[in-house]
């Protein structure tokens, strides 16, 4: 018989136990500082209609290249979620009854058959919060305050960069970009950090634009006050789009500075966030140390995808914010912050010639709320001590013959050497 070759889907992994532990310590902090906000537990299915997924309101030509499609017995074609973000608003759309606001968080596997890079895979976890129905800007303030706390209690020290589409689209309007060229722009001044103004500059050659247009924009990308609020305000008499980006970006920046996190959120006037699904407010939140270059965290307002699902011009004012599972995993393995030792077991229990008596004192220290492993196997105490030490496990209890005969156990803190001994009726 020939053996299998064993062997992961490209782009997905196994988590054994020791980096579990982590992940799912990531996923509980994060749930709590959710819940912490005030935000309600949802859950939406993997598997959609690709018609859905594939609405110019969802996630852009760009990600529907990676999205996984396939077909059901009834030959209707089905999608695996690319996001959580258009499920949740299919949601709202679907259940008009809501109250606003409405305020949710979902955790769940979405899949992108996309490249492979440090803490990017093609089967990854999303942790996303949204609001509907908040107009004001103080519901950007508080989904980026939210992911300073979260990131805070995560020990990991994280800058947000934030802008507005309307500001920056509006500016590409005055700079002379054709509608249909700007969404291009806007995805090709994406990768400014990446790539410098040299090679943004070269692409947008490329696309045809005029040469005035194309000089025009690359002396916004080479200006030194582009990253001050004056130098738009010259603009905003000439543009709409411009006035309005700023108006809310100025009353964004008000928030920041009063909850004095203006520090660690960053204005950038080049951020384009290349979905064409934002209207507003967007932002990434980026390892201050740059130990991963990526973000491990975005969002913004996407004012009109609800309203598109349904099919009529209704605006639902709509905000959220996501964080990467995986590359947050990926970070927290770099910094080795403490997140990624140990083991969640309060106690071990280590039977010598004694097993029934061992699961009655487990039995009886998990009905009291204690996290407990038992020794099964027929491991000598030497070794069953060691493996203790590896893993982690505080505290360990041995129980032989004499103890029993006795009505006790031994309880040794594997930090100190401490032995004590707890009266137990066998």
């Amino acid at each position: 018989m020939k053996k299998m070759d064993y062997q992961n889907v490209k782009g997905t992994q196994d988590f054994l136990p020791s980096a579990e532990l982590v992940r799912r310590n990531i996923r509980r902090t994060l749930e709590d500082v959710f819940i912490q906000y005030g935000c309600r537990p949802l859950e939406t299915p993997i598997l959609n209609y690709s018609d859905l997924l594939a609405s110019k309101y969802g996630g852009g030509a760009e990600i529907l290249q990676e999205m996984y499609t396939l077909s059901d017995r009834g030959k209707r074609d089905l999608a695996l979620r690319y996001d959580l973000t258009i499920p949740f608003a299919k949601v709202v759309a679907m259940n008009p009854t809501l109250k606003m606001q409405f305020k949710r968080y979902e955790i769940g596997k979405v899949f992108r058959d996309g490249p492979i890079k440090p803490g990017r895979f093609r089967e990854f976890t999303q942790c996303d919060v949204d609001i509907v129905g908040v107009d004001s800007q103080i519901a950007e303030a508080e989904l980026m305050v939210m992911a300073l706390d979260a990131f805070d209690k995560l020990k990991l020290d994280v800058t947000i960069q934030y802008n507005n589409r309307k500001l920056l689209t509006g500016m590409l309007d005055i700079f002379g970009t054709e509608t249909e060229n700007i969404n291009s722009v806007v995805l090709i001044l994406d990768k400014l950090e990446k790539v410098g103004v040299n090679a943004v500059v070269s692409e947008l050659k490329g696309l045809g634009l005029t040469e005035s247009t194309v000089g025009l924009i690359e002396q916004f990308l080479m200006d030194p006050t582009n990253t001050h609020v004056s130098y738009f305000k010259f603009f905003s008499n000439q543009n709409e789009e411009v006035r309005q980006g700023l108006e809310e970006l100025l009353e964004l920046n008000t928030y920041l500075e009063y909850l004095e996190v203006n520090k660690q959120c960053v204005f950038n006037p080049f951020l384009a966030r290349g979905l064409e699904i934002y209207t507003g407010s967007i932002y990434e939140i980026f390892l201050a140390d740059q130990s991963i270059k990526s973000s491990i965290g975005s969002g913004g307002r996407y004012d009109n995808a609800i309203g598109g699902l349904i099919g009529t011009n209704d605006k639902f004012s709509t905000v959220g914010i996501s964080f990467g599972l995986d590359v947050i995993y990926t970070a927290i393995s770099l910094a080795k912050n403490g997140l990624n030792e140990g083991t969640d077991v309060d106690y071990y229990v280590i039977p010598i010639g004694t097993r029934k008596e061992a699961l009655l004192v487990a039995n009886d220290l998990r009905k009291k709320g204690y996290k407990v492993e038992s020794e099964m196997g027929n491991r000598k105490l030497g070794k069953a001590l060691e493996k203790a030490n590896k893993e982690k496990i505080r505290c360990v209890i041995i129980i032989g013959e004499e103890e029993v005969l006795n009505n006790h156990y031994q309880v040794k803190d594997m930090a100190t050497g401490k032995e004590s001994i707890v009266r137990f009726q066998f």
